[in-house]
């Protein structure tokens, strides 16, 4: 279950989405929203930063701390809107990053965006999170406007630590889902770490906490992450459940790789892992 949730909080056009998939899930499993909201540095480094200029320091900073108290202010009514009974505001005076990596500690999930393909300060904000966090993130699209996450799942099995890691964190969600699609592209590349049949050992693991699974195999010479989008569009499923690997930012961007593939296109919820 998903007790404790936190979800990052400001302003940009991407929150109301944010906000609607965290709201569906404390409904879901009665937790405690804690929103998320942090000035972009501390004070000391603030300080430092403009110490040497014509300016006073702490009236600016007053002028973030304020923005965002408004931005919690804002969330906090929105989420009582969308039916939260228990919700948090938290202000922390430090990088957004650090901030909520460091109450991911003591959440069972972190919401956050996924990349808008922009230059902004939030780019990477999520694989930033799954790769070193303890906890799970879920990535949401700026378009997702409230449907179901739990109705119908593809989780993308490899037979890696990773994907275990985003399978496990992700069982709450897998065990209340109609279907589950145990999504396995070119299995045969990896057949030391599938057995004699991919998937089977996975879906019998599944099954047996009670979910409704199914293993879909594709063979394609698409990228894994454009293959596992396909099966995403193909079986109509709300959520994609896939763990989180990272790479140098030069391999990234020349390589690509699964998780920046599922990071730029996924129009749907992505459940990461790492």
């Amino acid at each position: 279950m998903f007790k404790t949730i936190i979800v990052h909080v400001d302003d940009s056009p991407s929150m109301d989405a944010r906000l609607r998939a965290a709201a569906w899930l404390a409904k879901a499993h009665d937790a405690h929203l804690v929103g998320s909201a942090a000035t972009g540095l501390s004070w000391p480094a603030y300080a430092l930063l403009t110490g040497s200029m014509a300016l006073t320091p702490i009236d600016e900073f007053d002028s973030l701390r304020e923005s965002g108290r408004s931005s919690l202010a804002r969330f906090a009514e929105r989420a009582r809107l969308l039916g939260v009974q228990s919700v948090e505001q938290r202000l922390v005076e430090d990088e957004h990053r650090d901030a909520l990596l460091l109450q991911s500690r003591y959440a069972d999930l972190v919401v956050t965006s996924l990349d808008d393909g922009g230059q902004s300060a939030m780019r990477g904000l999520p694989q930033y999170l799954a790769l070193h966090s303890a906890r799970p993130v879920l990535a949401v699209p700026p378009a997702y406007a409230g449907e179901p996450l739990a109705e119908n799942i593809v989780a993308a099995w490899d037979g890696s630590v990773t994907a275990l890691r985003a399978i496990a964190a992700a069982l709450p969600l897998l065990e209340r889902a109609r279907a589950v699609h145990l999504a396995l592209v070119n299995p045969e590349r990896e057949g030391d770490l599938h057995g004699d049949e991919p998937g089977a050992d996975m879906a019998l693991y599944l099954a047996r906490h009670g979910v409704r699974v199914e293993v879909e195999a594709v063979h394609t010479d698409k990228p894994a992450g454009t293959a596992l989008l396909e099966i995403v569009r193909a079986t109509g499923a709300g959520l994609l459940v896939a763990g989180a690997f990272g790479r140098s930012r030069y391999r990234e961007i020349v390589l690509g790789g699964v998780t920046r593939v599922l990071l730029d296109r996924s129009t749907v919820p992505v459940l990461f892992a790492h």
